[in-house]
């Protein structure tokens, strides 16, 4: 054999053992990208995210959040026992106004995040740490069907009713990205979720819930330099709860996703999606202005990705324009 066709052969074998190690890595990279954002959105977990509120409400919230528990790859992976913990911090900011009589609202979220990850890579134990801003979040909600929009005192006075609701929030790539990386802070793409949303209250109780659907741009910059797309993931949301007075309640969640098989260079993985998480979410408050926010949530069905414990608290402060 010549040195030519030594080296010919010799590259035509390296390109595809490339190939063959891409899909492997990327399905990987694929379930654990999708389960950090799904951390840092609290796992899809929101009650109360479509009761009215009167117009000319601020708040300014400080949030945490700690998931940990496995990682499920597809078994024909060289990748084994993978367990994460991911720690998230958030700031947000929210404010509600009149829209053409409607009650509106846009609310905004600034994460940093930081994770472990263990596992063993063909028998071999592995350690990955991650530590960054994720992607900013930004969303805009308003009611459809319900009561007008109030004043503070018009609202206090109002009898609750049925609200149906619609939203649209977007994940801006803004966070810490390194295209030379599998397992990044940041998505590196834009991210839009349209949602329709229905709360109705039942003397102290409520019944709320939810359906939404995100849509993935492209990572164009996917390790060095391939194309990553992810298909749309459905997203449903149930929610009942019992509330005292105003801003004393409890609730308990459930929420459903299916969807968002991945691929790299058109080369789809086995990696959808179908998950449903179960939790609990407190608000209690602390003063005159302020209140504080505690969630539970966890896995109890997982085909792919995450399956994770989530504790939450969150310490909101609320205002109104005068």
């Amino acid at each position: 054999m010549t040195t030519a066709a030594a080296s010919a052969g010799s590259h035509r074998t390296n390109v595809r053992m490339e190939i063959r190690a891409l899909r492997r890595l990327g399905r990987a990279s694929a379930a654990l990208a999708l389960q950090w954002a799904a951390s840092a959105a609290a796992q899809e977990m929101e009650p109360r995210a479509y009761s009215d509120v009167p117009v000319g409400t601020n708040f300014a919230v400080l949030n945490y959040a700690r998931s940990s528990g496995q990682v499920l790859l597809d078994p024909s992976l060289p990748v084994t026992d993978l367990q994460a913990k991911i720690n998230a911090y958030s700031v947000g900011y929210s404010h509600s106004f009149g829209l053409a009589g409607h009650t509106a609202s846009i609310a905004a979220l600034l994460p940093y995040a930081n994770a472990d990850l263990t596992g063993n890579v063909e028998g071999t134990p592995g350690h990955a740490y991650r530590s960054g801003m994720a992607d900013f979040r930004f969303r805009f909600a308003v009611i459809l069907l319900g009561s007008s929009a109030l004043t503070p005192e018009e609202f206090a006075r109002r009898t609750p009713t049925t609200t149906l609701g619609a939203s649209l929030s977007i994940a801006a790539p803004t966070g810490q990205y390194w295209p030379t990386r599998l397992v990044n802070v940041g998505a590196n793409r834009w991210a839009f979720k349209p949602e329709i949303g229905l709360s109705q209250p039942i003397g102290k109780w409520f019944i709320e819930g939810s359906a939404g659907v995100w849509v993935f741009a492209d990572n164009s910059d996917f390790f060095n330099g391939h194309r990553r797309s992810q298909s749309p993931l459905p997203v449903f949301q149930l929610h009942g709860g019992y509330g005292w007075h105003p801003g004393l309640w409890i609730a308990a969640d459930v929420t459903y996703y299916t969807g968002g098989r991945t691929s790299v260079d058109g080369v789809e993985n086995e990696d959808l999606q179908r998950t449903v998480r179960y939790g609990l979410t407190l608000s209690v408050p602390l003063a005159a202005q302020w209140s504080a926010k505690f969630g539970w949530s966890r896995g109890l069905t997982a085909s792919a990705g995450g399956n994770f414990q989530t504790f939450s608290a969150a310490l909101q402060y609320r205002w109104f324009n005068r």
